[in-house]
Formats: C-alpha cells, sequence, structure tokens
C-alpha cells in the first residue's frame, strides 16, 4: 500500500476507491473472533436455540457499506443471542449498478456505461462482509445464485430495449421496479432531474437491469426460507428499494434504518424508510409525553448545540462566522424597518427523493414562485439560505439551487436576500432575524418550531401534521398562507409545547442509543468498540433490546430513556 501510495500521491488524496481499499484490510469491519473467544459458551449454546427460532433476513447487500456490514453483524449476534436465526444477503458483483457507485468516482462516465462497478466498485466489497458474517457463522446469501439464466437475460434484455420515457413509472409484475431505477440513477448524477446529463439514459438502463435482477434474487430467497422480517438499511434506491418492494408483496415485515443525526444513534422505522414513515407517524406515539422540566432543558439544550453540531455525526455546517443580529443584518444587507421571512431550500437531488410534492411539483418550482411572489410584495424581505449540504453532503450536488433559479429568474428582486451554500454565516443565526421560515422538506421545521418560530410548510417535511405549522396541500393554501404575512405573534402557549414535544420524541426518544459504536472521522462513520459479548445479550443494552424487540416482534422503536440505567451503554451524550 505504501508502494501506492508514494507513485500516487494525487489519486491517494482524491480516490475513494483507494481509501476504501486501504481501509477495509485495516479497521473499518469488525473483528468477531477475538469478542466471540471472550464468549465461546453463550455464542455456541445460542447457535443451537436460534437454530430453530424466527428467521430473519439480513440485507446488507453492500459489503463496502463498512458501516452497515458493522450495524447489521452487531444485529445478527444480537438476534441469534434472543433465539433467531439470522441470514444475510450479499451482492457478489451481480449487480450492474448499485448506491455504492455515483459520477464523482466516474470521471469518464463512458467507463461506467461500459462496465458499471465490476471494474472496481466490486474488487473490494464483497469479500470484506463475507468475512465478517462467515466469522459470526452466518449464513450468507449471494445474489448471483438466486437468479436462474432466463432471469438474467429477461432484466438485461428489458433494460436494454424499454422505451426511456417508461422506465421511471414501469412496474414488473406489480412492483415499483422504475421509480427505484430512477431513484438509483438521480443520486448516481446527485441531480434532482436526468435532464441535460451526459449518458442519462445509458446510467438509468443500467440501474433499471439491477433493480430487475434484485427483484428476482429477494424474491426467490423470501419465498425459500419463509423470513419473518427483513432489515435493511434506506429503503430506497437500487437495491435497497426493490428489496423492501418484494418484502412486502411477499408478507414480509420490512425495517429500514438509518444513521440518526445524534452521535451513536440510529433510527428504525417499520415498512418503508423514516422519510416516509415520520409523516405518517400516529401523533399519539408522541401527544402524551409529559414534557418535564428536566426533559424541556435536555432538549433545549441540545437545540442549542445543533448550531455547532457537538454531539451529532450528522453536521452539514459548522459555522465559522457568528456574529450579533445587527451584525449579521449588516453582512447579508438586510433592511432592519422590514419584516423578513426566511426560506430553506433542500439539496435538489434530496428532496426529489425524500420528500413528495405537495403543493408543488418540486422544490424548484415552489421556490421560484415563491421569489415571484415575493418580488410583488415590496413590504417585506425574502431571506433564501441555500443548503449548505450542496457542497458538504454526499454525493455533491451537482444540480445547485441558485443557478436553477437565475435560469428561471433573471433578474430577482432587490427585496430578496441569497445566502449562497459556501456561506460562513450559521443558518440558525439568519433564521433568529426573521418572522418566519418557509420550508419545503428540511428537518429544521422540527428545531424552529420548538423555539418559537412560526413554520409554512409546502412540501411533505416531517413536521407537517402535527399542529404546529401552517400546511400547504395545494398553491393556492400557501399563497394564501402567504398573504398572511407576516405573522403577528411566535409561537407560544399550547402550540409551542406541541413543537416541543414532538421536538423531543423525535431527538431523544425515535433516535435509539447504542453506546457500543464509536463515531470517527472519515470512512466509516463509525465502528464496533463491543468490549464482551455479554454487551449484546437481552437487558444489557436498552437501545439494543428496543430494535431487537421491533425486529422479532413488530414494537415500537421508541426509546424510553428513564428506562435506562445509568451505567448502561445507552446511556449516551
Amino acid at each position: 500500500m505504501k508502494h501506492v501510495v508514494r507513485r500516487f500521491p494525487r489519486l491517494w488524496r482524491q480516490s475513494r476507491l483507494l481509501r476504501r481499499w486501504y481501509h477495509a484490510r485495516r479497521d473499518a469491519y469488525p473483528e468477531w473472533e477475538e469478542i466471540l473467544s471472550r464468549g465461546r459458551d453463550i455464542w455456541e449454546a445460542a447457535q443451537t436455540q436460534s437454530s430453530s427460532g424466527k428467521r430473519v433476513l439480513l440485507a446488507t447487500a453492500i459489503g463496502s457499506y463498512a458501516h452497515a456490514v458493522s450495524l447489521e453483524s452487531a444485529l445478527a449476534a444480537a438476534l441469534r443471542l434472543r433465539g433467531a436465526e439470522p441470514h444475510v444477503l450479499l451482492c457478489d458483483s451481480a449487480l450492474s449498478a448499485c448506491a455504492e457507485c455515483d459520477v464523482s468516482l466516474y470521471p469518464s462516465i463512458d467507463r461506467f456505461v461500459e462496465q458499471g462497478p465490476a471494474g472496481d466498485l466490486c474488487n473490494n466489497c464483497f469479500k470484506p462482509a463475507l468475512r465478517v458474517y462467515a466469522t459470526l457463522g452466518v449464513r450468507v446469501h449471494r445474489i448471483s445464485a438466486l437468479v436462474t439464466d432466463d432471469q438474467r437475460h429477461l432484466s438485461a434484455d428489458i433494460g436494454r430495449s424499454l422505451a426511456y420515457e417508461k422506465i421511471a413509472t414501469y412496474r414488473h409484475e406489480g412492483l415499483n421496479v422504475g421509480e427505484h431505477a430512477y431513484a438509483g440513477a438521480l443520486r448516481f448524477f446527485a441531480t434532482g432531474s436526468l435532464d441535460g446529463e451526459s449518458k442519462s439514459e445509458a446510467v438509468l438502463r443500467r440501474y433499471l437491469h439491477a433493480a430487475l435482477v434484485t427483484m428476482f434474487a429477494t424474491r426467490r430467497l423470501v419465498r425459500d426460507h419463509q423470513f419473518a422480517c427483513g432489515v435493511f438499511t434506506h429503503g430506497i434506491y437500487v437495491p435497497w428499494g426493490i428489496m423492501g418492494e418484494v418484502c412486502r408483496k411477499e408478507g414480509v415485515r420490512v425495517v429500514n434504518w438509518n444513521v440518526a443525526y445524534r452521535k451513536r444513534r440510529f433510527i428504525f422505522s417499520h415498512g418503508d424508510t423514516y422519510h416516509h414513515t415520520l409523516m405518517s407517524e400516529p401523533k399519539s406515539e408522541w401527544e402524551g409525553l409529559e414534557l418535564t422540566k428536566t426533559k424541556e432543558r435536555a432538549l433545549l439544550d441540545y437545540l442549542a448545540s445543533r448550531r455547532e453540531g457537538l454531539f451529532d455525526w450528522i453536521v452539514f455546517h459548522r459555522p465559522t462566522v457568528r456574529a450579533p443580529s445587527r451584525e449579521l443584518q449588516e453582512a447579508v444587507g438586510i433592511d432592519p424597518n422590514r419584516p423578513v421571512i426566511g426560506l430553506l431550500t433542500n439539496v435538489t437531488w434530496d428532496a426529489q427523493l425524500h420528500y413528495p410534492a405537495n403543493a408543488f411539483p418540486d422544490m424548484l418550482d415552489w421556490l421560484t414562485r415563491t421569489c415571484e411572489y415575493f418580488a410583488k410584495r415590496p413590504e417585506l424581505q425574502l431571506l433564501v439560505r441555500v443548503h449548505p449540504a450542496e457542497i458538504s453532503g454526499f454525493p455533491r450536488s451537482r444540480q445547485p439551487v441558485l443557478p436553477e433559479l437565475l435560469r428561471r429568474i433573471k433578474q430577482l428582486s432587490s427585496n430578496i436576500i441569497i445566502v449562497s451554500a459556501e456561506s460562513e454565516l450559521s443558518t440558525y443565526g439568519l433564521m433568529s432575524l426573521c418572522n418566519a421560515a418557509i420550508i419545503y422538506g428540511t428537518k429544521m421545521g422540527v428545531e424552529l418550531t420548538s423555539v418559537g418560530l412560526p413554520v409554512v410548510v409546502a412540501g411533505e417535511a416531517w413536521v407537517r401534521n402535527k399542529g404546529v405549522t401552517h400546511d400547504a396541500s395545494t398553491a393556492d393554501e400557501y399563497f394564501d398562507i402567504l398573504d398572511r404575512l407576516p405573522f403577528k405573534h411566535p409561537l407560544e402557549g399550547d402550540r409551542l409545547q406541541r413543537a416541543k414535544r414532538y421536538a423531543y420524541h423525535f431527538f431523544f426518544r425515535r433516535m435509539v442509543p447504542l453506546g457500543f459504536v464509536t463515531p470517527r472521522a472519515g470512512y466509516p462513520i463509525f465502528v464496533l468498540s463491543l468490549n464482551q459479548l455479554e454487551d449484546l445479550l437481552p437487558g444489557a443494552t436498552p437501545g439494543l433490546d428496543v430494535i431487537c424487540d421491533g425486529i422479532l416482534h413488530g414494537s415500537s422503536f421508541t426509546f424510553d430513556e428513564t428506562k435506562a440505567p445509568r451505567a448502561s451503554n445507552a446511556t449516551v451524550t
């Protein structure tokens, strides 16, 4: 490896492929042999017992997602210790495209079009994950072994010949194959639309082919083994979105998970990705929550910490410029004599995939029409904060909001102020200058309402329909709400307390802690830090109990911190 670094220093700095190759041979993946050696008797007894238990499919699929392998291998061990029989599904270079692929890895897209990930990404994907699960003695299923030659030929034929304009809505035997293929292609290009993208049709066809192969493999697997539950990350894209489609149709319960915002915490959801389930979650999950003074203080302290991301491992922006309100006003050119309305954008591809359209066809249409509206309201100022994740997120957006807006509106009105994604000003500080905030799908609606700022929701943000925001379901409703601006009062009284209850539920109860994971800079974002197998036994880690109970019995993935022992692994910052 040192030879490679010396010979190709620039390539080393720039190539995610080389970094993953390097870390796959160091400490990115857990060493289960050492952990099992300190609890061999417990493990051997669990292996015997679990052979007749509920079968759970951990569909890791992409082995180079080292953090997913780490968490799902820990779940495999924990489920076995609870009497379940874990199985794993991995891709062994069988897919022509997947969520590991993105355009930043292919300066020449022709290379991806010609060979997909097989010539590079696949080389260090399957084997490291296989080694981890083999050490645990978990049965591993390979996608390639689950697909017949006829199904391969059919997938290739459909991927090659289906009319381009039909791909995004294509359904195969009742499954939304095309929808997930299109989502995969959007993520590959990191844009909200494939229009104008070079080789977009060829890339989309690769994802359609991969989606069909995933469908055939997953369907055969779940029919052959009668799983009680399928567990996998994201719940969208290729392959996980297709796996979810198949499981739901075949009557297999689905559990999806993602890394949460708070360090060492995860969001698990039943049936679909949390991006969707948080919108439909019953209000009864949190409406009756008693928000004690201790809980309220913990919430407000945490929200204050988010300005710096001190306790988070998902942070898109750490502001380097902090200033009092008057200095912020001067920095961005705000007239202190006119009310300011804040507007927070999403990343275009993220909004397209995660937040279904509501009052407007998409986020860019909403932004454009909002700016046109405010051009006719000179007594107000519109402060547009472009999402910092356009440049700091992954994958980095290739369809920045501001150029798209200026393509639609050549000259913005003088009462519209744009703060770019590159700006080092604090988003929280900027919103503190505002009478209200307008959002499409950002989670900041949860935070802003909790500190009393009125929020108008035009898309499917998580804070929507919680009884704390001004929600629009049509364009007419949206503009009727804007006609009432500026609002006379901030959020206060019962409505403010309701906003805080939901925020506490979201940040403290839905984000389940696992103290045996350790965050780290770079790739992967966390590793296991288990000292002994006993840490995975029932009762040892309350957050893990919540997750395993949800997987095995369908109970709520809601964590009650008051029931966690103070010395528990689950007691994390």
